[in-house]
């Protein structure tokens, strides 16, 4: 290498902060020097695969969650009129991240940071009699960039609010909010309610060691799987022979270019392999361990980080369920009531407005199974068949507005009355008519002629006296 290339790269390493070592001069962000430290080089927690997984899976299960506006009124929730506010959320929350991206760097703060924080740009609009508050668009901010201050003393405006101090990265400029600008989200573990401690921090040492394990791995796939090896000798080397041997053997038997081919080996000496098997130290069922303990910490199951050792098709289909119990749903209500909070006002609260993640989403089936719940739904008068095609992204029929049952079904409280009537109608005989109304279309001439008789006997006894 020229001294040119080396200066240059002692340029590039400066710019990067990448450690490099000089020779026998030693810098700050040298190897050497953090190892005479105690330092070491810090491992990235996110270049731990596990690690990575778990922040993969929870933020794209947030993300592919849309946010519905709905309203309460007397007939049930509705789907509320679309607002310029409820846009941002459901249409572009500012004009380069759609919905989907918005979120999904939301909860990768939220989880790597432990803290997660949106601003929310407002504008006062002037009205004929006063002005609202209006949110414009909302941004994500860098959760390292960002430092919650209690003012105990009135500093800035009122004791004891709370306020977000953000240093913009590539200006370097420093900005305070107040709590009505800013919506925080935090993860499940923290000791004061208003900072949430991450998982990496929480378990350092697990990740730490998991990273570990893998940079081992690396090197000895870098070696050519092969392993250290002793030199015996006979006699005595100076510094620059060891040296000069040691660099010799290197070249032959080093590195994955040299497997497989002859190690020359000197007279008298003799190179003695030493053997490290991962099978004997259980690496491998160390390293699963340590895999499962991160995802547990996470929430998520083995079969999300593709351990499928204890699973089978119906147990991952439960696994999901849990997934959604125990993990997501948490995190969805913690989401909803920062948003509810923080995004409408009092009287679109009072009004019954509000915003809920669609989680349904996460339980999409076959279409065979999506048919039988849809019929099952318009049969059994839960939903009406326009709700269902418009499920499965079909156009509304005519007729499909209303509600359709089943002529059996009865409410409870008329349960058996059909079969009451039956009986009734079988046991009650057919009415006559009653003898004080003659039919007017057929005259009755049973009782005149009774009448007639008892007329002339009667006049007959008169005759005879």
């Amino acid at each position: 290498m020229n001294p040119f290339e080396r200066f240059a790269n002692r340029i590039k390493n400066w710019w990067t902060g990448t450690p490099s070592n000089t020779g026998g001069v030693r810098s700050i962000n040298s190897t050497s020097f953090l190892e005479s430290l105690g330092l070491g080089k810090k491992r990235k927690p996110t270049s731990e695969v596990t690690y990575f997984t778990c922040l993969k899976m929870l933020s794209e299960t947030l993300a592919k969650m849309p946010i519905k506006y709905y309203q309460k009124t007397e007939k049930g929730t509705v789907a509320a009129e679309q607002t310029e506010t409820s846009k941002l959320l459901t249409r572009r929350p500012n004009p380069f991240m759609t919905p989907t991206v918005f979120w999904n760097t939301v909860e990768i703060n939220r989880n790597h940071y432990g803290n997660a924080y949106v601003y929310m740009r407002k504008k006062f609009v002037r009205k004929k009699y006063g002005g609202e508050l209006r949110i414009l668009d909302l941004w994500v901010m860098q959760s390292s960039c960002v430092q919650i201050v209690v003012d105990d003393a009135g500093i800035f405006a009122g004791v004891g609010r709370l306020w977000y101090v953000y240093t913009d990265p590539t200006s370097g400029k420093r900005y305070v909010f107040g709590t009505d600008e800013v919506m925080h989200f935090k993860t499940s573990f923290s000791f004061d309610g208003i900072t949430g401690v991450p998982v990496q921090q929480i378990l350092r040492d697990t990740v730490s060691g998991a990273s570990a394990s893998q940079e081992f791995m690396n090197n000895m796939y870098e070696s050519g799987l092969t392993a250290k090896a002793t030199l015996e000798y006979t006699g005595e080397l100076n510094e620059g022979a060891k040296e000069a041997l040691r660099k010799s053997f290197e070249e032959f038997g080093s590195g994955a270019k040299n497997v497989g081919k002859i190690l020359p080996v000197p007279l008298g000496m003799k190179l003695t392999p030493l053997d490290i098997k991962l099978t004997d130290s259980q690496f491998f069922e160390l390293k699963k361990y340590t895999a499962l303990q991160i995802a547990a910490a996470f929430g998520v199951k083995p079969n999300q980080i593709n351990d499928y050792s204890k699973s089978s098709y119906a147990n991952s289909e439960l696994q999901q369920l849990s997934f959604y119990v125990d993990t997501e749903l948490y995190v969805i209500k913690q989401y909803e009531e920062e948003i509810n909070y923080k995004m409408l006002t009092e009287d679109e609260q009072d009004e019954g407005y509000f915003y809920k993640f669609n989680e349904k989403v996460l339980f999409r089936t076959d279409s065979k199974t999506q048919m039988e719940y849809l019929k099952a739904g318009v049969s059994g008068t839960i939903m009406k068949p326009n709700e269902a095609r418009g499920r499965i992204d079909l156009p509304d029929a005519e007729g499909g507005d209303e509600l359709y049952a089943n002529g059996n079904i009865v409410p409870l409280t008329m349960a058996g009355v059909a079969y009451t009537k039956q009986t009734e109608t079988a046991t009650v005989e057919p009415e006559q008519p009653e003898e004080d109304e003659p039919d007017d279309n057929e005259p009755d001439t049973t009782e005149p002629e009774e009448t007639n008789n008892e007329e002339s006997e009667e006049s007959e006894e008169g005759g005879e006296e």
